[in-house]
C-alpha cells in the first residue's frame, strides 16, 4: 500500500475509532457524542468572517452543516495521522508501535482545547462549559482512544 493511501486509511480508521468509543460511552456512561453539525457551523460561519461565537448552538444554522462537521472531522483525523507519521517516520507505517499513537492522539487534544472550543464559545479547554473539568477529561479519554486507532489501524493494515 503506498504512504499516502496508508495514511488516508489511519486516520479514517483512528476517526471511526474514536466515533465507536463515543457511542460505547453513550451507552455505558449516558454521555452524548460530540455534535459535530456544530463543528460544522463553526466552519460554515468561518466563510462569512465569524471565526468565533458566544455560544455555537445559538449562532444561525448553516445549509449541510451536519455534512460539513462530518466531513471535517474526518478530514481532520486523517491530517493528524499524516502528522503522526511525519513525526513518527514513514517506518512507523510498517512497524506501527502503541507508545508514539497514543502521545500523539494525547497531543491532537489541543486543538479542540485551544481552537474549537474557543471558537464555538466553550473557552480554552472548556472553561465555560458547566463541568469544564469533566469535559477535559472526556476530551483527554477521547483523543487517547485516537490514538489507539491511530496504533490499530495501522496494525490492522499490517497484517492485511
Amino acid at each position: 500500500m503506498n504512504v499516502v493511501l496508508a495514511m488516508i486509511v489511519t486516520g479514517l480508521g483512528a476517526t471511526a475509532v474514536m466515533d465507536v468509543w463515543g457511542a460505547i460511552r453513550k451507552r455505558l456512561l449516558g454521555i452524548p457524542p460530540a455534535d459535530y453539525a456544530m463543528v460544522g457551523r463553526w466552519i460554515g460561519h468561518m466563510a462569512h468572517g465569524t471565526f468565533r461565537h458566544d455560544r455555537i448552538a445559538t449562532a444561525t444554522p448553516i445549509p449541510g452543516e451536519r455534512a460539513i462537521g462530518w466531513i471535517a472531522h474526518y478530514a481532520i483525523g486523517v491530517v493528524f495521522a499524516a502528522g503522526l507519521i511525519w513525526i513518527a517516520g514513514l517506518q512507523w507505517l510498517s512497524r506501527p508501535t502503541l507508545a508514539p499513537a497514543l502521545a500523539f492522539g494525547l497531543g491532537t487534544v489541543a486543538a479542540p482545547f485551544l481552537l474549537m472550543q474557543p471558537g464555538m464559545g466553550a473557552g480554552v479547554a472548556a472553561s465555560r462549559t458547566p463541568k469544564p473539568w469533566s469535559a477535559r477529561l472526556q476530551s483527554l479519554i477521547t483523543h487517547a482512544v485516537f490514538g489507539f486507532g491511530l496504533w490499530a489501524t495501522s496494525w490492522a493494515l499490517q497484517q492485511g
